[in-house]
């Protein structure tokens, strides 16, 4: 009976997880639908998945590349070059305030701080071993992260839709207030494609920031660890110079992005289903309510900046 179990259990969660490839599955379905089989069911691939949407999250990435002008890359990284500067170092020395504020531990407050001013999981994966972070230090921030990511697939597009941004305006935001790049797609989704390109653009680019300013923090904590630019960044930058150099195959190159968006809707759902409430559990208030805060404050700033044009 038990074996029967753990079959249904496992087919059921495969069925699910091959299901979102459909398009008819959106990215907030997805994450629904994979937090509520984890929560109700139980996910019986638990590592496994964890592993997996790694790695399917930088084969989207990569293959949303094939719908970006490498032209248009250079412009965001060029243009944004003193916003993306003013920007990260004043969201981690407001992070840094608030984790004493709150009496968090100095490593979970830089690790949230890092995560929200650049790009989330990869930035606090980055940073961890420059500062010799625990793992339950990690984990935290991971969880933390992971939870805000959540709440922002739905808020955002709520929000933006409510004040009728543009797609360039959506883009903008959520490439500059939401932690990781999958969550940042797939809010933009909701916009449309233009969106869904910037977005991904700005983010991407901003990612690259991740190295000069973990060099840094291993200056501070006097560190022999060295961060690298992630892979999946420069596939992103390789898959947009191939769309602009061979522009009379941008039919094969719809196609790779296209199934790229699927992927990143099926990734949702394995982020999803490693969602557990033991995970919740272990964040505790303190840095929880200071990541909110933070989040909050950088949210409001920059979505006024836009508002008013100064972005």
């Amino acid at each position: 009976m038990q074996l029967n179990r753990n079959t249904v259990q496992k087919t059921a969660y495969l069925s699910l997880m091959l299901l979102c490839l459909v398009p008819l599955i959106g990215s907030g379905t997805a994450l629904i639908l994979g937090f509520l089989f984890s929560v109700l069911i139980g996910n019986p691939f638990e590592k496994q998945a964890s592993l997996l949407s790694k790695w399917t999250l930088k084969i989207a990435v990569i293959g949303l590349g094939f719908s970006v002008d490498i032209n248009q890359v250079l412009e965001v990284g060029k243009s944004s070059i003193v916003l993306t500067l003013v920007s990260i170092t004043a969201i981690i020395g407001l992070g840094e305030i608030l984790a004493q504020w709150f009496k968090v531990a100095r490593n979970t407050g830089l690790l949230i701080s890092f995560g929200t001013a650049i790009c989330g999981g990869s930035a606090i994966a980055a940073m961890a071993p420059v500062i010799k972070a625990k793992d339950e230090e990690i984990a935290v921030a991971l969880a933390i992260v992971f939870s805000l990511n959540a709440l922002a697939l739905f808020i955002f597009p709520a929000v933006g839709h409510y004040l009728n941004l543009t797609e360039q305006q959506f883009a903008y935001w959520a490439a500059l207030a939401i932690h990781d790049t999958s969550s940042v797609v797939a809010a933009s989704a909701s916009f449309g494609a233009a969106a869904v390109t910037l977005a991904t653009t700005i983010k991407l680019t901003r990612a690259m920031w991740i190295i000069p300013y973990t060099a840094l923090a291993g200056v501070f904590w006097k560190s022999e660890e060295k961060a690298s630019i992630p892979l999946f960044i420069v596939g992103f930058v390789l898959a947009a110079l191939i769309n602009s150099l061979f522009p009379e195959y941008q039919s094969i190159w719809q196609i790779l992005s296209s199934g790229a968006k699927q992927i990143l809707v099926m990734t949702l759902f394995l982020i999803g289903s490693g969602m557990t409430l033991s995970i919740l559990k272990q964040v505790g208030p303190k840095p929880f309510l200071m990541a909110l805060i933070l989040w909050c404050i950088v949210s409001s700033l920059i979505l006024f900046m836009i508002l008013d044009g100064l972005i």
